[in-house]
């Protein structure tokens, strides 16, 4: 058997269903903090952080130290829903870290150690309290790919794995109509009108961003009125944190300064600080109503993360240190894409916190752009409907000298993309972007511009 590992090995035997690796063909070896290494030796910065199921990086010292621990003291590592040390420590540092210092009361219930089993509890258990059946999702709201989460998921794309399950409606996410149009009142008369069509809703579930539908960012207002909405129409709400939350977007959850609490909220992906699968369901106390072993699965309740996910709590959030931390690269993300807009005239800034991206109007200029980092030692992905949106998903724990050289990478990839697709500010690439370049050119020059474009 050869000892040489590459990406033939993968193409040969794997089923077409792998993704990322697409884009990312190289063999990766090994990860510290916010790089990885692949066979070869090549070093790249990782803004993807395994779609945000690394939020605090990869191989966290403490993490490991902790988690190396557990296995050579012959720990548990599989104990279906038993009665354990580890998730009693994990219980009480959720709760103390977590709940208390936010004043939320939830009962945890840990499903099965991935996000669409998270958000299939949830659906089935707003379906068992109301004994209602529909669900009202969003445009562009992404909730996984099992059947149930999959009818509640808009993307076209993954939608055509399979026949759909009734029992959701689609309605318009914030925005998705234009600014003059409020979504949140165009949902609430469609509810109260008795010959809409919609049935009277278990739940409404949504994303305050949304991560694959775009970085999509529900307003404030938005979200208060359709929580209202909710408890007018004896609905629950439910919070699908699985990618905004865990410190995305600034604070623990994503809602938390949006003046609203989930009846529901499902959190999986960096709950366990480590990468390591896990997924929980919070559920205010009078909503519990499961008969015991209602929803089961043999991997309810992963022990080694129950490990790292405690180190992680106790590390990152037990004062408000990390969260400012966060804020202040947000905003230094920020920053640094309004620069870059400026060479993509029909850009658009999306998101918040350190879930933000740059909408550039197409997914082929995007996929470009996407290449060339990868080329240049930067793995980026993403999203929207059309692919069109680069996503910035840089470890929360990044230090500011590799959240620079990232955003430097993708500065210069964007300019030598725009470049060789321009030529005297003229636009040699309308059919392939679309819409890339519209402003009107002065003297053969579009001076939409910054001035370091054309002297670099």
């Amino acid at each position: 058997m050869s000892n040489v590992i590459d990406t033939w090995t993968f193409e040969q035997h794997e089923s077409a269903a792998r993704g990322y690796c697409r884009r990312f063909k190289s063999v990766f070896s090994s990860a510290i903090g916010s790089l990885m290494t692949d066979v070869n030796g090549e070093e790249y910065l990782d803004f993807l952080a395994a779609c945000g199921s690394l939020n605090y990086g990869h191989n966290d010292a403490d993490m490991s130290k902790a988690l190396i621990e557990h296995i050579s003291s012959n720990g548990l590592s599989a104990s279906l829903d038993l009665f354990t040390h580890t998730k009693a420590k994990f219980l009480q540092s959720f709760y103390q870290l977590i709940l208390k210092p936010r004043q939320l009361d939830y009962r945890i219930q840990f499903t099965g150690p991935t996000g669409t089993n998270a958000v299939e509890a949830a659906m089935k258990l707003a379906r068992k309290i109301t004994g209602r059946n529909n669900i009202i999702s969003f445009t562009n709201g992404f909730h996984g790919v099992s059947l149930g989460a999959l009818s509640a998921t808009g993307n076209k794309y993954h939608r055509m794995g399979g026949n759909m399950l009734s029992g959701i409606t689609h309605m318009p996410f914030d925005g998705y109509m234009g600014e003059h149009v409020n979504t949140a009142e165009y949902l609430e008369k469609m509810l109260n009108d008795p010959s809409s069509g919609i049935e009277a809703p278990a739940a409404i579930l949504l994303e305050t961003v949304q991560g694959e539908g775009g970085l999509n960012a529900a307003s404030k207002k938005w979200l208060q009125r359709i929580a209202e909405i909710a408890k007018q129409q004896g609905s629950l709400l439910i919070v699908d944190d699985i990618q905004a939350g865990c410190g995305r977007t600034g604070t623990f959850f994503s809602f938390e300064e949006m003046g609203i609490k989930p009846d529901i909220v499902t959190l999986s992906k960096s709950i366990s600080g480590y990468g390591l699968p896990m997924a929980i369901v919070l559920i205010k106390p009078h909503y519990d109503q499961w008969e015991p072993a209602e929803h089961n699965g043999t991997f309810r309740g992963n022990t080694h993360a129950f490990v790292t996910a405690q180190v992680a709590l106790e590390k990152y959030w037990s004062d408000d240190s990390f969260s400012q931390s966060i804020k202040d690269k947000a905003n230094f993300i920020t920053q640094r894409l309004q620069q870059i807009s400026q060479y993509l005239p029909d850009s658009t800034l999306k998101g918040r916190g350190m879930m933000q991206g740059i909408s550039v109007s197409s997914g082929e200029l995007a996929d470009d752009i996407c290449n060339l980092c990868f080329e240049k030692g930067l793995i980026c992905e993403t999203s929207g409907p059309h692919d069109e949106v680069i996503k910035i998903f840089a470890p929360l724990n990044i230090s500011m000298e590799l959240l620079e050289r990232g955003l430097n990478i993708l500065e210069e990839a964007t300019t030598e993309v725009v470049k060789k697709t321009t030529k005297n500010g003229l636009s040699l690439c309308s059919e392939k972007y679309s819409t890339f370049i519209t402003k009107p050119v002065e003297n053969g020059i579009d001076r939409s511009f910054p001035d370091t474009f054309y002297n670099a």
